[in-house]
């Protein structure tokens, strides 16, 4: 039995054999386990708007037989004060240090969603805000989506390219596309991540300046023509970032509408699938033809976050 104490990134999660053969077991009966959880309380916690993670999370600990409390932080507790030594006499009402400990008290699991600020590189990759439930709830702790990663979605995503997938080892291209808003680094540092683990044929492509941190796509093909690595590709990943690099980091360089997948790039692959984590911004990231065809598999892709979350938070209630 394959159990964890925290869940942040493909090392957690061991051998990915074993989670995907864990995964497709789930899927056949996601009622199987609900003893598991009973009596048992997961709390979420949102920093940031979410709407799959939120509603897969929850659905994956209900079928678990958990009890579930949602706490979004912006909305429904006082404002809270991250950093120490700050003296609080501003608008932020309680100190991250003592709500930690005292949400560890009204439940068994945590789950944290967190994004990157955007304007200090060194606090987002150091994870700042989710380092600290890990290190002061006293419970086990999952990430549904982080600064630096979003392990839940990239599990999924894998789980969804070896449903689809018709060979060993497919080309897994990752497309960088242009977004009106300056986006994370999360997704895609995750999803690299991911398919390097997997051992998958994998290349990224996007625009001179977009480089992600190279901890997390070494062992990547990197190709700066999007044309020429769409080419012969099984599947098509989406996605837009803003950059990485100093002095740039958080700041968008591009919204080149050339980078938009259309119809066009996708008729020089080898009939891939389409994928987006979602919510996606139609004829900026891809166009309307192309999210609607029968090659598309982004509900899918969606509908699997369930199944990913209920592997974790299996394996969470099976440490305690």
């Amino acid at each position: 039995m394959q159990t964890m104490k925290k869940f942040t990134c493909v090392e957690d999660i061991g051998a990915l054999d074993k989670a995907l053969a864990e995964a497709a077991l789930i899927k056949k009966d996601r009622f199987a386990f609900t003893g598991l959880g009973r009596n048992k309380t997961l709390l979420m916690i949102f920093f940031n708007s979410s709407l799959r993670t939120r509603l897969s999370t929850q659905k994956a600990a209900m079928n678990l037989g958990m009890n579930v409390i949602v706490l979004d932080v912006n909305q429904g507790a006082w404002k809270l004060e991250t950093e120490r030594g700050v003296i609080m006499d501003g608008d932020k009402a309680e100190h991250l240090l003592e709500a930690i400990p005292v949400m560890g008290c009204y439940c068994d699991i945590i789950g944290v969603r967190s994004f990157a600020g955007l304007t200090n590189k060194k606090d987002d990759y150091e994870e700042k805000v989710i380092s600290q439930f890990i290190k002061y709830s006293g419970k086990p702790v999952f990430s549904m989506e982080a600064a630096t990663r979003h392990p839940l979605q990239s599990f999924a995503d894998l789980i969804t390219i070896e449903e689809y997938k018709t060979k060993e080892r497919p080309k897994v291209v990752m497309t960088w596309a242009p977004h009106p808003k300056a986006l994370p680094q999360a997704v895609p540092n995750s999803f690299a991540e991911w398919m390097i683990a997997a051992g998958y044929d994998f290349v990224i492509t996007h625009p001179h300046g977009y480089e992600l941190d190279p901890a997390f796509t070494r062992g990547a093909k990197i190709e700066y023509d999007q044309r020429k690595a769409f080419e012969g590709a099984d599947f098509i990943y989406a996605k837009n970032w803003s950059a990485y690099a100093d002095p740039n980091y958080g700041k968008v360089l591009s919204t080149d509408r050339d980078w938009t997948v259309d119809a066009g790039k996708m008729a020089l692959t080898d009939n891939a699938y389409f994928m987006h984590c979602l919510p996606v911004r139609r004829n900026m990231i891809v166009t309307d033809d192309v999210i609607e065809s029968d090659r598309s598999i982004v509900i899918p892709e969606a509908a699997n976050r369930e199944i990913s979350a209920q592997v974790v938070i299996k394996r969470l209630l099976e440490s305690l």
